[in-house]
């Protein structure tokens, strides 16, 4: 027995060393790949020497003596810290993803292959400016001179990502940062998913007055009623079944909800406490680990800049130099059309336009799939653009038989100058000369906010469609190709977008609200992506005669919701302080506790508070109890509560308390009954989920920020390492934003997209301007950059936003020297 003993403690010491050794390597191996941040290195593509100063936050000081330089560094850093994030974004935009990842990621392949994202970047390289062109290039140069350093040098592949998922490292070509900023104009548009929900609510509802109560217009001058969605497009079937749309997080293909949203606001000299101009955005975006931001500072010919870029693309595209500021919001610009192609009966390989019947464009395409055999596709195009398959979106629920759909979308040209308009606004040193430089925007569309020392202005920029006055659907659903008064006519002049330059107010700003009122066809959008934060953001603003960095940054960060202190007092006015006391552990009892928490909250949406999370789940139920009834299983596809449908029920505008009634039920519901019952199923499905005690509930419990590694973060115990979850406040209608995840399950209220990057300049002094972004510089999850800025962010504090080379230096983690290869 004690021989058996000894080899069963041999064995076991033997497996404990071997299991430390395999660590260790896999140690070894992943620790490769981690930068060296003091070196050294003769690279080539580099005119004169170059030093990259990393402050104490691993923000990268690029000092270089010319432009190309600079450009060859930021590529250069970008690698270094990111390279696996570029090269799946490289990857997304070619349609490749499956190569490495096999069968999941097959339909993200194929819808990128038939929008043709990174052909239309290819061909957009000759039509950048010539200081672009250099910029792509040396920019290109850069990157891959970290490549050739990662193989030379056996750098662990450059990455840990590599080990796991193997691929080549081509070299980096100026159509991949082309074909990133396209990506990014995938993940910014919604109006794809409007037009198809909007006439699919048109086909369910056998009341199309009701249209406008649960997909209201943003409050303004009224809109003329539309056709019947059916009576656009005969012969759709109405009740057509719908494809579960699965969330992947490597598809930039995400929900209407996900679409875009941003802050950004400025303040004139004459409501500045300091005499200079404020200028505060942040950006909104879904989150990630790492995310989708990366800090930098670039030393230009026409000065220096410093603010957020993204990696694979040789920008800074919200940030500042000494003389100007520039912040970007979602446009919201309708963008997209989506149209209905007749099929020729006797030739499917022709569609109908206004002239008769045309062959299809077409192209082969190959996609190539790990462990799976290739698929060819047939990719086709129209007049009017690339046919989509109705799998995607749910565009085949619209779409009748015989019938194909097409999209029409700015994003979708060979002569995109976007990245252009990015490059050249680094240089400008005014209002006008950032003004005269943005008109080379295409998509996405943005409303630029600038500052420079003594003005402030926005401007929405990006490519506008003009359409016909008889347009069938106005844009706004699905409608024939074939009918000239559908189609396109070109796009508007740059002079005719949205434009505020020193507004007498002092004060200008943007929360994707609504931003002008004009009648179709000259209108910017239907369709906007706030109602209810430009209202807190109102009162704010107007709350003080002047303001200062820190006001901004209050304001950045404030979580009362004005949506909560709008619709509880319209929800609960028959049903606060009624009745007696009910016996404790009843549903009455519970329904009175609550109601009594949120009769003394003050709709912030705090994390340590327990308010947030009973309001949120009672808008949920209730929104879900009035629409359910209507509309079925289209209920499933209204992820979010729409503040403006429940004020307008509660309020009886058009008779919209109909909703309120469950048509299939005897009784006759009022508005009051349905809050009732719906605040009983909120308070269920809190006591199910976390617990019976109100009291004791915390919001940030459920509205954790989910950032996690697209590749990585399902991956058992891995996951520990490389996901970011922290307890967050704000909500979907904050200022402080953070867009819940939605829908009806345990994790519908986790955050999941907002304000992966806040900057606050100051121009009376700019050097005490502050930024921060969400996660943390590097993409090494093995490095203390990877993480290190989050806490600092879920607390809202920033890091500094000098230009100061030696505050720079002062605390450096390590100053990397280029210097020109030897021939």
């Amino acid at each position: 027995m004690a021989v058996v003993f000894q080899w069963l403690v041999r064995l076991t010491a033997g497996l404990i060393v071997l299991a430390v050794l395999g660590v260790g390597m896999i140690y070894y191996l992943a620790s490769r790949s981690l930068p060296d941040y003091d070196a050294t290195l003769q690279v080539d593509g580099l005119a004169a020497e170059t030093e990259i100063v990393r402050d104490n936050a691993n923000v990268p000081h690029i000092l270089a003596q010319n432009d190309a330089d600079a450009f060859f560094a930021l590529g250069f850093v970008h690698a270094q810290d990111r390279l696996w994030q570029m090269m799946l974004l490289r990857r997304t935009a070619q349609g490749r993803l499956s190569e490495v990842f096999g069968t999941k990621t097959v339909e993200t392949d194929s819808f990128i292959r038939r929008l043709d994202i990174y052909n239309l970047a290819v061909q957009s390289v000759a039509a950048q400016t010539p200081r672009t062109r250099t910029a792509l290039k040396a920019y290109s140069a850069g990157v891959n001179a970290r490549i050739a350093q990662i193989n030379q040098e056996a750098l662990g592949r450059g990455a840990p990502e590599f080990f796991v998922f193997p691929m080549a490292l081509a070299p980096w070509q100026p159509a991949d940062s082309i074909a990133i900023g396209k990506l990014m104009a995938l993940q910014l548009s919604g109006q794809l998913d409007a037009e198809v929900l909007r006439a699919r609510m048109s086909l369910a509802l056998p009341d199309q007055d009701r249209l406008v109560d649960i997909l209201p217009d943003a409050p303004g001058a009224g809109v003329a009623a539309l056709p019947e969605y059916a009576a656009l497009v005969p012969d759709v079937p109405r009740y057509a079944a719908a494809l579960p749309q699965q969330i992947n997080p490597l598809s930039p293909f995400g929900p209407e909800a996900f679409a875009g949203a941003s802050n950004a606001w400025a303040a004139a000299p004459s409501r500045s406490a300091s005499g200079g101009t404020l200028l505060a955005n942040d950006p909104h975006l879904g989150f990630t680990a790492p995310g989708i931001w990366y800090l930098a500072r670039l030393d230009l010919q026409a000065g220096a800049v410093i603010g957020a870029t993204i990696p694979g693309m040789p920008s800074v595209l919200t940030g500042r130099s000494n003389a100007l500021g520039w912040g970007v919001t979602s446009a919201y610009v309708d963008d997209q059309d989506l149209f209905i192609e007749q099929l020729n009966p006797d030739n499917q390989t022709q569609y109908r336009t206004p002239d008769g019947w045309k062959d299809f464009e077409t192209r082969k395409s190959i996609i190539t799939i790990k462990d799976a055999a290739p698929i060819t596709l047939t990719l086709r195009w129209t007049d009017n653009g690339p046919v989509l398959p109705g799998r995607f979106k749910n565009i085949g629920t619209v779409t009748p038989a015989g019938h194909v759909a097409a999209l029409s979308w700015t994003v979708l040209t060979p002569n995109d100058t976007s990245v252009s308009a990015a490059v050249e606004l680094m240089s400008a040193q005014n209002v006008a000369e950032a003004i005269n430089a943005a008109e080379l925007v295409v998509a996405p569309a943005q409303n630029l906010t600038l500052a420079d020392t003594d003005t402030i202005a926005m401007k929405t920029v990006g490519a506008v469609p003009r359409r016909d006055a008889a347009h069938q659907s106005q844009g706004r659903m699905p409608s024939l190709g074939y009918m000239p008064q559908n189609r396109w006519q070109g796009v508007m002049s740059f002079a005719s977008n949205p434009g505020f330059v020193a507004p007498l107010g002092g004060i200008l700003g943007n929360t994707n609200n609504k931003t002008v009122e004009r009648p179709f066809p000259n209108h910017i959008s239907f369709r906007w992506g706030d109602t209810q934060r430009v209202q807190r953001w109102q009162r704010l603003m107007q709350a003080r005669q002047v303001h200062t960095r820190d006001s901004f940054i209050e304001a950045q960060l404030d979580t009362v919701s004005a949506t909560a202190r709008t619709l509880l007092p319209l929800i609960g006015a028959e049903l606060w302080f009624t009745g007696e006391a009910a016996p404790d552990g009843t549903a009455e009892r519970q329904r009175q506790r609550a109601l009594t928490l949120l009769a003394d909250w003050n709709g912030e949406m705090n994390e340590h508070l327990p308010e947030p999370l009973i309001y949120a789940a009672w808008l949920r139920a209730l929104q879900d109890r009035m629409v359910r009834d209507d509309i079925g299983p289209l209920a499933g596809e209204l992820t979010h509560v729409e503040p403006l449908f429940i004020e307008r029920a509660f309020r009886d505008v058009g008779g919209a308390s109909v909703w309120c009634d469950v048509r299939q039920s005897a009784p006759v519901e009022t508005c009051p009954d349905m809050a009732r019952m719906a605040l009983d199923d909120a308070l269920i499905w809190i006591g199910e989920t976390y617990g019976t005690q109100l009291e004791s509930l915390r919001w940030g419990d459920a509205h954790q920020a989910i950032q996690d590694h697209p590749v990585l973060g399902d991956v058992p115990v891995l996951r520990y390492f490389v996901n970011i979850r922290q307890s967050t406040s704000g909500g979907d209608n904050t200022l402080q934003r953070g867009l819940t995840r939605g829908g009806a399950g345990a994790d519908a209220f986790e955050n999941v997209h907002g304000a992966g990057y806040r900057g606050v300049y100051d121009f009376a002094d700019p050097d005490s301007s502050v930024f921060i972004e969400s996660t943390g510089q590097s993409g090494h999850f093995l490095s203390r950059h990877y993480d290190d800025m989050a806490q600092l962010w879920r607390r809202g504090e920033y890091i500094p936003m000098s230009l100061d080379q030696g505050l720079a230096r002062a605390a450096s983690v390590g100053i990397t020297k280029l210097e020109p290869a030897t021939q």
